[in-house]
């Protein structure tokens, strides 16, 4: 600890108590260390071969299980989480790691394009022109709350970073100090194991908000990854903007990821929709950024059917351990403000639950009508809640989704018959989404070439990109253009003659 901070104590989720030694707290001189090191490590790291960085990455996964037990078992003291949640989000921060390992080897994300010169070219001559990818820099990643694993220390951020060639620093969340030293010493070994420079990786460790703050401000940092509240990504945002030289913030935000139930669908199978949407709105105690807050449905029926399968499903449910005690409380706050607003409906609430940051689920119904009128009811409640909006035609859901603000996720549940409705939405929800589900819920995201996980502002900063599957390392490369370079002085990959990565000849895939 290079400042004067008080330390800090690892948390059990379930009981509130404080757990092992006190925690030191990194501070400024330990940021401008780390960024140092990064910088210094920047260039040798990026020179690195591809498969030599895919290598990396790959033994990064294999220190990450050779942690056994012990991982877990932290992981499941400090966040809450049960056993299996944990081994599954284990699973899943290798997966991203080997995927990405996968994208170094095969080397399209570098874009190589080549133009040969064409010196008898009339009116003007065309030159030789060369273009690929290159990192941006080092890199800052904010460690994640509701994923310990995969959206935290080794995630997904820090997997396509340093796929990309960036040195990483992590300001590790303070909800899980133990679960990120863990990870972190994992990757030091591997950085260690693969001749590395240190600089390639750095942790930083702090309850507070300065650390991260200078992490941001640092010159040396060259763009963000940030996975949290839209209060905490906009702070970043507006840090990076007014830097010297601005950067970019991929900040994932806030998203209640629509939910529409067209009618034929719920005509259907009302019920069972609205027992199977319980079970996605309560999963996790409600802690994903791809929640089903929002449902959007035609009165009748069928919608009669839903609502009473979700009432008795969602009276029986347990309330659930939340991440923290300070995510519990804004959790309540937004749940007892939707219970008291005047043009709110209560359906159901579940369980009460004894000890520390028990989390009960909520459901919610308004009409279209309140829902335009009042822009707070389409706003994010972090946990199990949900608003059902009451709407009395397709006008009425075209308008409700036209006024939502930017999503993760939109979902369209519906039967044959639903198509010619379903075939208006699309369009409107391409605009409004990053992804856009049928007949499923929103709160699995599939780490693969083709996934999305990303969408308009708030969902995330950024909407053209995504910090899940292959195409997250787009967000740290940027392109270069050689122009009539002597071939000494071109990358390799973009000498004539090479192999190993596909290319653009002339305007043609070689």
């Amino acid at each position: 600890m290079s400042d004067s901070a008080t330390p800090f104590h690892s948390i059990d989720a379930t009981t509130g108590a404080t757990v092992g030694d006190p925690i030191a707290v990194h501070g400024l001189a330990d940021v401008e260390s780390a960024c140092a090191a990064a910088e210094g490590a920047f260039d040798t790291y990026r020179a690195t071969s591809r498969e030599d960085r895919a290598a990396f990455l790959d033994r990064i996964g294999e220190e990450i299980i050779a942690l056994g037990d012990v991982l877990i078992e932290t992981a499941m003291r400090e966040s809450g989480l049960p056993r299996a949640r944990l081994e599954g989000e284990r699973g899943r921060t290798v997966g991203q790691l080997k995927l990405f390992a996968t994208v170094l080897r095969d080397g399209a994300y570098l874009d190589l394009r080549i133009d040969p010169a064409l010196p008898d070219r009339q009116p003007l001559p065309r030159p030789d022109l060369r273009l690929r990818k290159v990192p941006v820099g080092p890199v800052a990643v904010f460690g994640a709350s509701n994923f310990p694993l995969a959206f935290s220390t080794a995630g997904g951020d820090t997997a396509s970073a340093l796929a990309a060639g960036c040195p990483v620093v992590v300001k590790g969340h303070p909800a899980h100090p133990h679960t990120g030293a863990l990870v972190a010493g994992a990757i030091a070994r591997a950085v260690e194991a693969s001749g590395l420079p240190a600089g390639v990786f750095g942790h930083l460790v702090g309850p507070g908000n300065d650390l991260g703050a200078a992490l941001v401000r640092d010159p040396r940092i060259q763009a963000v990854g940030f996975t949290g509240s839209r209060g905490g990504g906009l702070a970043l945002l507006n840090l990076a903007q007014a830097r010297e030289v601005p950067i970019p913030v991929y900040a994932e935000m806030s998203s209640i990821n629509p939910v529409v139930l067209l009618p034929h669908a719920l005509a259907a199978r009302g019920a069972a929709l609205g027992t199977a949407f319980v079970g996605s709105l309560t999963m996790g105690a409600g802690q994903f950024c791809t929640n089903p807050g929002l449902l959007l449905a035609i009165e009748g029926e069928g919608l009669d059917a839903f609502v009473e399968a979700a009432r008795t499903a969602l009276t029986d449910a347990p309330a659930a351990t939340m991440l923290t005690q300070g995510i519990h409380a804004a959790y309540s706050r937004g749940a007892e403000a939707l219970a008291g607003h005047n043009a709110v409906e209560t359906i159901a609430r579940g369980k009460v639950g004894e000890g520390v940051a028990q989390g009960q689920a909520n459901f919610f119904a308004t009409t279209a009508d309140a829902f335009l009128a009042d822009a707070a009811l389409g706003h994010e409640v972090f946990g199990a809640s949900s608003l059902l909006v009451r709407c009395r035609d397709e006008v009425e859901v075209m308008a409700v989704l036209r006024a939502a603000e930017g999503q993760l996720t939109a979902t369209l549940h519906m039967d044959e018959a639903d198509m010619d409705f379903a075939a208006k939405l699309v369009p409107l929800l391409e605009r409004k989404a990053g992804r856009i589900l049928a007949n499923g819920w929103p709160t699995g995201v599939e780490v693969a070439h083709a996934m999305v996980h990303g969408g308009p502002f708030p969902a995330t900063s950024d909407g053209r990109t995504t910090s899940v599957g292959s195409m997250a390392i787009d967000r740290f490369v940027r392109p270069v253009s050689y122009q009539n370079l002597a071939p000494v002085l071109l990358p390799e990959d973009l000498r004539d003659g090479a192999t190993g990565a596909p290319r653009l000849l002339d305007g043609q895939r070689a």
